[in-house]
């Protein structure tokens, strides 16, 4: 019997996320160079980036919050980058590609992480 409230399965778990948030900024670096790189084709793939990094997340984790938790890695990142520096460089034109990514990630990634159908706990 374990009197505390960590227990190895809660600590698993952080690491987990943790994880999740760090390949969600992963995603979300690899996007903004991908998706103006190769306008049409860079912006689809880093899209579904995003989305199945958020929906694996969530099946992964059995919850919707490893869904979110990437898409928190990835947004930190990504408005990290559009950012404009005091040198005057900045990663993000000012284009409908970049809108895009912008928008379209946190819409794809929310949606990956609150559409599916998870499974619920016995409660008989």
């Amino acid at each position: 019997m374990n009197g505390g409230l960590i227990t190895p399965t809660a600590v698993g778990r952080v690491f987990a996320y943790l994880g999740l948030a760090v390949l969600g900024s992963v995603v979300g670096v690899g996007g903004a160079l991908v998706q103006g790189g190769w306008f049409p084709g860079g912006l689809l793939l880093a899209l579904l980036g995003v989305g199945g990094l958020c929906y694996g997340g969530t099946v992964a984790m059995l919850s919707r919050t490893g869904g979110l938790v990437p898409l928190a890695g990835w947004l930190i990142a990504v408005l990290f980058l559009a950012a404009n520096r005091p040198e005057g460089d900045f990663l993000f034109g000012a284009g409908l590609g970049s809108y895009a990514f912008l928008l379209g990630g946190m819409i794809v990634a929310v949606m990956c992480a609150t559409v599916p159908k998870l499974p619920q706990p016995d409660l008989a």
